[in-house]
């Protein structure tokens, strides 16, 4: 493998090595960018592509190791670094500081162009592999939400709402300030929430008003359903969405199913999973429930907070109601309080919510 076309940037104060390098590197087929000092090297580097840098380290000014690390925090490009003064720079080092090799002078020409087409090949094994693993991430994540749908076919009003929830939950979490791994697992765990109605009859989930006390017995168990679908897996987005499935109807003050935990016992997740869902249980359709406008549904929440919800959970919602609003594909319009239209849906309802 030559280095055809490959954009190699040199960096050495020394006018007759760079000559040498640019004129050995392009009979090798690359297209070289030569710059005698790191200042000028960082604004080729940032107007023109390059993939792969070589540098010198004892330059005037900023020495190599400098301009390598300015370097990398402007752009993702490697860099083969090169020095005489191998009694001062030891390869390891050099290596732990971000470069990828590291030649020594006087330089063999032959044995610098393998060198650059080594770390050309595997920069591009990388990439190769990076964009494997992004397509296998994206082809489990299609499972994911797939079996979600299956799950979810019994209910022809939840369509929507498995992905709204997703939206709404991320956007909690990083209101929350929660890391940026637990938002994107979150993310995609949070429409797994009601997989465990697959194990529900569509006669019970579909009824129009409120169910019997036997009927909403078997609605809770989804939580336990969805959580033996998901056990036992090593996937940090199955893990979480069982731990969700299984805790997302459980309360505050410990009145919750299907296991009665209370406060923090209740999983993060489950808590911020709880009042996404709750919301938009008011303000869309449901075949048990007529739609309830902003102002009710604010009120509702506000209402539960450390009884039903997590107060500070439930407070960063309210504090950002209209941002929750806009993910909605609802636009309802406010309607007044009157006593009829707080008693659409009852506290009983309430506790069996679907």
């Amino acid at each position: 493998m030559r280095l055809s076309k490959t954009r190699i940037l040199i960096v050495d104060d020394n006018a007759a090595t760079l000559k040498l390098l640019e004129h050995a590197l392009s009979k090798e087929g690359a297209v070289c960018l030569t710059a005698n000092c790191g200042d000028s090297a960082l604004e080729i580097a940032a107007d023109q592509p390059v993939d792969l840098v070589l540098t010198d380290i004892h330059m005037p000014g900023m020495d190599g190791l400098q301009f390598m690390e300015k370097l990398k925090k402007r752009v993702s490009v490697d860099v083969v670094v090169m020095t005489a003064d191998i009694g001062r720079f030891r390869y390891d080092k050099i290596i732990e500081m971000g470069a990828v090799d590291f030649l020594v002078k006087p330089l063999n020409m032959r044995e610098v162009a393998l060198r650059l087409q080594r770390a050309i090949r595997e920069r591009r094994l990388i990439g190769e592999l990076e964009a494997a693993h992004e397509t296998i991430k994206q082809s489990y994540l299609d499972t994911i939400r797939r079996l979600v749908v299956a799950a979810e076919h019994n209910d022809e009003c939840t369509g929507d709402h498995i992905a709204r929830m997703s939206e709404y939950c991320a956007l909690l979490a990083q209101l929350m300030k929660l890391p940026k791994n637990f938002v994107e697992n979150l993310r995609h765990a949070a429409p797994m929430h009601d997989i465990g109605k697959i194990g529900i009859s569509n006669r019970i989930l579909s009824k129009p008003g409120s169910l019997s006390d036997k009927e909403f017995e078997r609605v809770k168990t989804h939580t336990l359903i969805g959580a033996h679908i998901l056990e036992d897996s090593a996937s940090e987005v199955i893990s979480l969405g069982r731990e969700i499935a299984l805790s997302h109807h459980e309360k505050w003050d410990g009145t919750g199913y299907p296991n009665g935990l209370k406060g923090e016992e209740i999983p993060l997740s489950g808590r911020i999973v709880c009042v996404a869902d709750v919301f938009d249980t008011l303000i869309s359709p449901r075949p048990y429930k007529s739609v309830y406008p902003p102002s009710l549904a604010y009120s509702f929440i506000e209402e539960r907070l450390g009884t039903h919800f997590d107060p500070f959970i439930g407070r960063t919602f309210l504090d950002h109601f209209d941002k929750f609003l806009k993910l909605s594909s609802f636009v309802v319009e406010e309607l007044p309080q009157t006593a009829e239209l707080k008693s659409i849906l009852s506290e009983r309802d309430i506790s069996k919510m679907r």
